[in-house]
């Protein structure tokens, strides 16, 4: 009688946590966030290219108002006594992002990446994220990590994050 009771419970906070729409969402830990700076733009339309055009080209298109963020992140270093990872916790973006690694060095993990090998990127390196996958950047050294991200979203969205359960490739 005493198990039924147990599984009964199980199933309900497994529901309202399905059902609720936050499924065990992750926190980040030991990351420090500072907004250095947010410009609204009204629509974009640009097209650059390099002398030659042939060496270098972009383009950047967008339909509506956009506001455009300068976000700086920083980790902290692997805690010597407890081992603990500071991490950005599992999320995503309503739009693409633009990240310097400035110091130390990030580990960006992916939903897509079902073995969870990562990316590495050191100071000077950099990556694209387009905001559609679930994400995590961890710190995994001994020396302060930091990036920079230039991010380019819809006017007035109410988070540039979202927090997301861990998908579970991960053992982390």
């Amino acid at each position: 009688m005493k198990s039924r009771w147990v599984w009964a419970l199980f199933a309900m906070v497994l529901s309202a946590g399905i059902w609720g729409g936050t499924l065990m969402a992750t926190n980040p830990s030991g990351l420090g966030t500072t907004t250095l700076a947010k410009s609204r733009f009204d629509e974009i339309n640009v097209k650059a290219h390099a002398i030659p055009a042939s060496i270098w080209r972009t383009k950047i298109r967008t339909h509506g108002l956009s506001d455009v963020y300068v976000v700086d992140n920083k980790l902290a270093p692997v805690d010597p006594n407890t081992g603990a990872v500071a991490n950005t916790g599992w999320h995503s973006h309503p739009g693409p992002s633009l990240v310097l690694v400035v110091a130390g060095t990030v580990t960006n993990y992916t939903s897509e990446d079902r073995k969870c090998t990562g990316q590495k990127y050191s100071a000077g390196q950099g990556f694209i994220d387009s905001g559609k996958d679930v994400h995590i950047l961890r710190n995994e050294g001994s020396v302060l990590a930091e990036t920079i991200a230039v991010q380019l979203l819809p006017a007035d969205t109410p988070s540039r994050r979202i927090d997301k359960p861990a998908p579970g490739n991960c053992p982390f």
